[in-house]
């Protein structure tokens, strides 16, 4: 049976004191992969990611998931090459389409259609990975394929690609409707999706892993609270859909082991990625697992 692995994804920023004590206690409890989002107001990827690379040994690096929109794919490669050379081949390339306009806004950056953005994030891999079959090519990855790709997302056309792309393909555990903030999936939402991509990929099913991410962990002592701990980030998510979400995990260290095991059983899912504010709160549950 495939084994598990877990991430945690650090929100927040901090001096570097404490991002080296965040990333050596990730490591310590037994994550497998330190990974940083990509937001306006959040921790800056590449440099916190090289930060903890030279203050940790094993654990991976990883962005989840870069806003892949704002980057020329040829400079990006030679970010990404660098990093995972000085990290001695640590880092996993998580990439995003965007969805945020107001960043876009922000940032000065023209916020194209949907299916541009999802155009760019693949002529982002697929610039990534000539530029690295060159064995000419510098600044050279430590592996000569380049790090592995996760791509996030849950529309059909982002799967289809991710499906032909990626090694690790993310799901968000939240739907985004038309219009409107972000709403928890439901087990038969989550459940469909997995469905829909494990049959896109066809001889590769067994290669590529799948990811959700868990939007919030809570001890049964928290029920209660944990639908204001997450609509903090994430106002759509009503209480009743909090209830029945894959993404929210409640219960004892003990009961959230067979809540991730049910999701391999049900989706195929065996890489679970938390948020910082629940780093510790989830390491028991890993001890459980390994």
């Amino acid at each position: 049976m495939v084994g598990f692995r877990f991430g945690v994804n650090m929100v927040s920023p901090g001096p570097r004191a404490g991002w080296v004590d965040k990333a050596r206690r990730a490591e310590v409890l037994g994550y497998d992969v330190f990974a940083v989002p990509d937001h306006l107001g959040m921790p800056a990827p590449f440099p916190t990611l090289l930060l903890a690379a030279e203050a940790t040994e094993r654990i991976r690096l990883g962005t989840f998931v870069l806003n892949t929109p704002f980057y020329n794919p040829t400079l990006l490669a030679r970010d990404v090459a660098a990093l995972d050379q000085f990290s001695g081949g640590r880092v996993e390339l998580g990439l995003g389409a965007g969805y945020v306009k107001d960043e876009f806004d922000a940032a000065g950056i023209p916020f194209p259609t949907a299916g541009a953005r999802i155009d760019h994030v693949e002529q982002t891999v697929l610039t990534l990975r000539k530029l690295y079959a060159d064995p000419e090519y510098q600044p050279a990855p430590a592996r000569p394929e380049g790090p592995p790709i996760l791509i996030a997302g849950s529309g059909n056309r982002l799967l289809r690609m991710a499906a032909q792309h990626a090694d690790v393909i993310g799901l968000p555990g939240a739907a985004a409707p038309k219009s409107g903030p972000l709403s928890a999936a439901s087990a038969d939402e989550v459940a469909e999706r997995a469905e829909y991509v494990r049959g896109l990929l066809g001889e590769r099913r067994d290669r590529v892993e799948l990811n959700l991410l868990v939007w919030a962990v809570a001890t049964p002592a928290e029920r209660d609270t944990v639908g204001e701990r997450v609509r903090q980030s994430l106002p759509g998510f009503t209480d009743d859909q909090i209830g029945a979400a894959p993404a929210v995990m409640v219960g004892t260290p003990q009961q959230l082991a067979d809540s991730v095991r049910e999701c391999r059983e049900r989706y195929g899912i065996t890489y679970f990625t938390v948020l910082e504010h629940d780093l510790e709160r989830f390491a028991p549950v890993i001890e459980l697992l390994k």
